[in-house]
C-alpha cells in the first residue's frame, strides 16, 4: 500500500472556518457579487498616519535587514515600558518576544510549553486557531462549556472541576474572540485563586486588550500577584487595536525559559518579523495613542447599532459585550426552518444560506465550539452595517 506524504499531524486538524468562509467571500466579490463580509476580524480603518511615517523612515534608513530573531531590543524595551506603563506589569526585554502577529506567539508558546498528551484547558466559546494548535504539539484540548447565562465566561467551579494531574496550560482570551465578553478584575481575582492551587500554566491572550467600551477597565491577568506572574504567558500585538493586521506583529512576555523555548523554536521556523513591521510597532506603542480613541468611538456605536437591530428580530438573542469587535447571537431558533431547495440544520448551514440568498459573510459557532451561535464583526462600515441588517432580515423571513 502506498503511503501516504501527508504526516498524522496534519490530518488531525482541520483549516480555520474564518479563513475558509473570508476566502468564499472574496471568490464571491472576484466574480461582481456585492458582498458584505462580516467574518474577519480585521479594522476597516487605515494604520495610522504616524505608523506609516515610522516604518517610511525605516526603509528610508535602510533598516531592511534582518534584526534579532526575537526582535529588536528598541521595541522590546517599548513594549517592557507599555506593559509597565498600562498593566504594571514588570519585564526585561530577555523576557519578551517579538513574532509574525499574535497567533504566531500563541503557536510558539504552545510548542515550548505542551509535551504529548498534556492537557489544555481552552474555555468555550474559543478562538477557532486553540484546539488546533495544541494538536500540532500533540497535546490534549479540554473543553469547558461556558454558557450564555455567564455571559460566555469561565466560572471557578467549572474550572475546578476541568483540572487533572495532566493540566500543563489553561488558555484564557480576554476580551474573547468570539463573544466580545470581557473579565472584570474582580473575576480574574476569583479564577486567580483556583489558579494559585495549581501548578499549570496560562497563556493570556489579550490581543484586543484596548477595544473595551462603556468605560470598561481592563486587567491583565498577570497582574494578579507575582507567583502568577510568573505562570503566565501574556501574548498581545498592534493588530487589531493600530489596524495593522497585515504588518504581522505580536509579541509574548513571560517567564524567561519560556520565552528562550519560543526564541529557539522561531529560531529554526521564521527567525525575525519584518524589520520595518517592528518599526512601525515601536511608534504605535509608544507614540500617539487619539487614532485608537476615535476608533474605539466608532466601533461602540456600530456595537450598539448592530446590537438592537439583531435583538429586534424575532427568535434573535444577543448579549451587549464589551469588548472585542464581535457580537455573538443566538439563532438556534432559525434551525430546522426551510425554503423550497434548503433546510436549515445547524450555525453551518445558515451560514451559507445567509452568504448565497443575503449576500452576508458571517462565521458559524460551531467554528467556536458553539452550535446554535453565529460570529459578525462589526469591524466595518455603518453603512455596510446598515445594509447587511437589512439584508439579514430578508433573508431570515423567507424561511419557514
Amino acid at each position: 500500500m502506498e503511503r501516504s506524504v501527508v504526516s498524522e499531524r496534519v490530518k488531525r486538524i482541520s483549516i480555520s472556518s474564518t479563513m475558509q468562509i473570508a476566502a468564499e467571500a472574496k471568490k464571491m466579490k472576484s466574480e461582481g457579487i456585492d458582498v458584505i463580509d462580516l467574518s474577519v476580524g480585521e479594522s476597516d480603518f487605515p494604520t495610522p498616519d504616524n505608523i506609516k511615517a515610522a516604518s517610511k523612515r525605516a526603509i528610508d534608513n535602510n533598516l531592511t535587514t534582518y534584526t534579532l530573531n526575537a526582535g529588536t531590543l528598541e521595541l522590546r524595551q517599548a513594549i517592557a515600558e507599555k506593559l509597565k506603563r498600562e498593566n504594571n506589569l514588570t519585564y526585561s526585554p530577555d523576557e519578551i518576544i517579538v513574532s509574525n502577529g499574535a497567533k504566531h506567539s500563541l503557536f510558539n508558546a504552545i510548542q515550548s510549553t505542551v509535551n504529548f498528551n498534556d492537557e489544555v484547558i481552552i474555555p468555550a466559546p474559543y478562538w477557532v486557531s486553540y484546539p488546533e494548535i495544541v494538536r500540532i504539539a500533540q497535546g490534549k484540548p479540554v473543553f469547558i462549556n461556558c454558557n450564555e447565562e455567564n455571559s460566555f465566561k469561565l466560572t471557578p467551579e467549572a474550572l475546578e472541576k476541568a483540572v487533572t494531574p495532566n493540566t500543563k496550560v489553561l488558555i484564557l482570551c480576554n476580551p474573547s474572540n468570539p463573544t466580545g465578553s470581557t473579565y472584570t478584575e474582580d473575576e480574574l481575582r476569583v479564577l486567580a485563586g483556583v489558579i494559585e492551587k495549581g501548578s499549570y500554566y496560562v497563556i493570556a491572550d489579550e490581543i484586543y486588550e484596548k477595544l473595551v467600551y462603556d468605560n470598561f477597565k481592563f486587567a491583565s491577568f498577570a497582574s494578579m500577584s507575582e507567583s502568577l506572574k510568573k505562570r503566565t504567558i501574556l501574548i498581545n500585538g498592534v493588530s487589531k487595536a493600530y489596524a495593522m493586521t497585515g504588518w504581522r506583529i505580536g509579541y509574548a512576555a513571560g517567564p524567561e525559559d519560556v520565552i528562550k523555548g519560543m526564541n529557539k523554536i522561531q529560531s529554526h521556523s521564521t527567525s525575525s518579523a519584518s524589520s520595518i513591521s517592528q518599526y512601525a510597532a515601536m511608534e504605535a506603542i509608544g507614540g500617539a495613542q487619539t487614532a485608537i480613541e476615535m476608533m474605539t468611538i466608532e466601533y461602540q456605536k456600530r456595537r450598539d447599532y448592530l446590537y438592537e437591530e439583531l435583538n429586534s428580530i424575532n427568535g434573535i438573542k444577543c448579549r451587549k459585550p464589551e469588548g472585542a469587535f464581535y457580537l455573538f447571537p443566538n439563532f438556534s431558533k432559525y434551525f430546522h426552518k426551510s425554503t423550497s431547495v434548503l433546510r436549515i440544520e445547524n450555525s453551518f448551514d445558515l451560514t451559507m444560506y445567509l452568504l448565497y440568498e443575503a449576500k452576508v459573510a458571517v462565521v458559524p459557532g460551531s467554528a467556536f465550539g458553539a452550535e446554535g451561535f453565529i460570529r459578525i464583526s462589526y469591524s466595518t462600515s455603518m453603512d455596510k452595517l446598515i445594509e447587511a441588517a437589512r439584508r439579514i432580515k430578508e433573508a431570515l423571513f423567507k424561511l419557514h
